[in-house]
């Protein structure tokens, strides 16, 4: 089984013990297909986009790494609602998408993921 496949795996198993627990989970969830949740992520996108391009006009280039990332992030996060996953981690995230990738079922390239998920936001500002 592939890192990305066993990482998945041990956010499902993370989520279920919380919400076992009582807590709230900070693993990954299966849940129904929810387009208008993946809609609801793209709207966040397009806004953290809108918010990119204010900053970059307005001269705070500084910031623009932060909020570009949130535009991929909420991307991934429509994606994962799409195929029937929440999540409340960015690792598990990063590790379902890498997954889809690998089972060929969307066509982001490991390379392009791999550029998004070692971004280390404090770095660039």
């Amino acid at each position: 089984m592939s890192h990305a496949k066993n990482k998945v795996e041990w956010c499902l198993n993370k989520a279920k013990k919380e919400l076992q627990e009582g807590k709230i989970h900070r693993g990954l969830v299966k849940i129904d297909i929810n387009l208008e949740k993946a809609r609801d992520h793209l709207t966040k996108a397009e806004h953290n986009l809108k918010v990119t391009l204010y900053l970059q006009r307005g001269g705070y280039t500084d910031w623009c790494s932060s909020s570009l990332f949130y535009v991929i992030y909420h991307s991934f996060l429509a994606i994962l609602a799409k195929f029937g996953y929440e999540t409340q981690n960015q690792e598990c995230t990063f590790a379902l998408i890498a997954s889809l990738i690998e089972d060929k079922k969307i066509t982001i390239s490991q390379e392009d993921l791999e550029k998004v998920s070692t971004l280390n936001i404090m770095e660039t500002q």
